[in-house]
């Protein structure tokens, strides 16, 4: 999972996010075995396991699990209530996997440029690797992340259009792991 340490968040977390799964490119089904812990998430006031400093940032994590567990209702009647651009970023990957593609980009277009797009644009890279197809090369040649381009990607991969689903939930997967980590920290206050 590349660097990304899931135990770091605390037990709680863990719980939830291990063992690692790989979400789909669509609504999946969701996980009810994890229903019951996701709802306790907004009655449990240290769920990440640190203090809470930003309520909204922990709302964010919140929507990302719900997110990660294929709860895509869950996940947007949170994330839409939050009114900074983690919420815009986890509202648009929401509406990617309906999937909603235009949605997911006016999401996106509120998020404009994010704090984790450059390390994103890193780790497609190195998922892509030597791949010489044809529909990889904005991820093997832009330093920049293009969220658009990836809603592009995951549509024409869902459709059929190109052989590309298990390279994108990959991205995906890294993708929400760098916005999670991205969210615990700003409302943690710990790095």
């Amino acid at each position: 999972m590349s660097g990304f340490d899931p135990k770091k968040y605390g037990e709680t977390i863990a719980d939830l996010i291990l063992p690692a799964r790989i979400p789909p490119l669509d609504p999946g089904r969701p996980n009810q075995s994890a229903r019951a812990s996701l709802h306790a998430l907004a009655e449990d006031t240290n769920f990440l396991g640190k203090p809470i400093r930003d309520s909204q940032m922990a709302d964010a994590c919140r929507a990302g699990l719900w997110l990660y567990h294929d709860f895509l209702d869950e996940s947007h009647s949170i994330s839409q209530e939050i009114h900074n651009t983690a919420g815009s970023y986890w509202h648009g990957m929401m509406h990617r996997r309906e999937p909603d593609y235009a949605n997911s980009g006016y999401w996106f277009r509120k998020v404009g440029k994010f704090a984790t797009f450059d390390e994103l644009a890193e780790a497609a890279r190195q998922i892509v690797g030597n791949s010489n197809a044809i529909w990889a090369s904005f991820l093997k040649n832009n330093s920049k992340w293009d969220p658009y381009a990836f809603n592009d990607l995951c549509e024409n991969a869902l459709s059929g259009r190109v052989n590309a689903i298990n390279l994108c939930q990959q991205i995906q997967q890294r993708e929400w792991e760098l916005l999670f980590d991205y969210c615990y920290r700003a409302a943690t206050g710990y790095e």
